[in-house]
């Protein structure tokens, strides 16, 4: 008795969650910050607790002192929640006279 059956078969996968799913927006958040708002921003995109990016920060930070720039341009290019744009989109938008 030789029986096959297809690899697929029965493996029937929907992806209706993922698709029906509203992408997150990555944004500073106005409470909860403790300086720009850069890790409790990124926390919440994650879904992670805020604590360990801030370790993560301090850590980079005491290590060749990477997360400083890293914070630095995360502060300028993430938007504040209910802001349209970020700090360096409105420094290089041209000015209206």
């Amino acid at each position: 008795m030789n029986t096959t059956t297809s690899p697929t078969a029965g493996n029937q996968t929907s992806h209706a969650p993922y698709e029906s799913a509203p992408p997150r927006a990555l944004s500073r958040p106005i409470e909860g910050r403790m300086l720009g708002g850069v890790a409790a921003g990124l926390a919440r995109y994650l879904d992670i607790d805020v604590t360990v990016v801030r370790i993560l920060f301090a850590v980079l930070t005491l290590i060749g002192g990477a997360a400083i720039p890293v914070y630095l341009a995360a502060w300028l290019l993430i938007p504040e929640d209910g802001a349209d744009e970020s700090i360096a989109a409105g420094l290089f938008r041209p000015r209206a006279s």
